[in-house]
């Protein structure tokens, strides 16, 4: 089966845009193999209308914690029966489509119901960022997880991300000449 396959109910031949259709104009320049690889479990019981991570509600788990410039390689594996658009704030996705610098980078990837989905995640950004399932009704009865961050350049001494310079620069306040 598979896993990134459009199942809009449309008619036979229909072209459907579907992940595997999209890809960036030109190759990610950050694209490099996965340093480690976690698994994220999708489950929940829909008759007591509970969703988790991991068998864990957000309130009873443990941060997943990652460290500030690997590349972490994240399986979810979608245990129940419903679609589960999976959102990370503050980095990007990237779904393994085996088009390896040429997957594209995703804010939100749907996880289809009793499928597994692999996503790269640019781990470029440190502190407490929430990750959870974009279903506001699913995040807000325990699909949810804190994903942290540890190692970053105000601690490590580490040069900054491209992205965190940019921000750096735009943002710094104008420096004051005296004549």
């Amino acid at each position: 089966m598979d896993t990134v396959a459009h199942d809009t109910g449309a008619p036979p031949g229909a072209k459907v845009l579907s992940y595997r259709d999209l890809r960036p104009l030109r190759a990610d320049p950050e694209w490099r193999p996965y340093d480690r690889m976690i698994e994220v479990r999708l489950t929940g019981n829909m008759e007591r209308y509970i969703w988790s991570m991991n068998g864990n509600e957000f309130w009873r788990a443990q941060p997943i914690v990652a460290r500030y410039g690997e590349r972490l390689r994240i399986r979810f594996i979608n245990e129940t029966m419903m679609n589960h658009p999976m959102h990370m704030h503050g980095m990007w996705m990237v779904p393994d489509l085996g088009h390896g610098a040429f997957n594209p980078r995703k804010h939100v990837v749907n996880i289809k119901p009793a499928t597994v989905q692999e996503v790269d995640v640019i781990v470029d950004a440190e502190g407490d960022w929430a990750f959870h399932c974009h279903l506001l009704y699913h995040m807000e009865s325990g699909m949810m997880r804190l994903f942290r961050v540890e190692g970053g350049p105000s601690t490590a001494g580490t040069a900054p991300t491209r992205r965190q310079a940019a921000t750096a620069t735009a943002t710094a306040a104008p420096v004051a000449h005296n004549h």
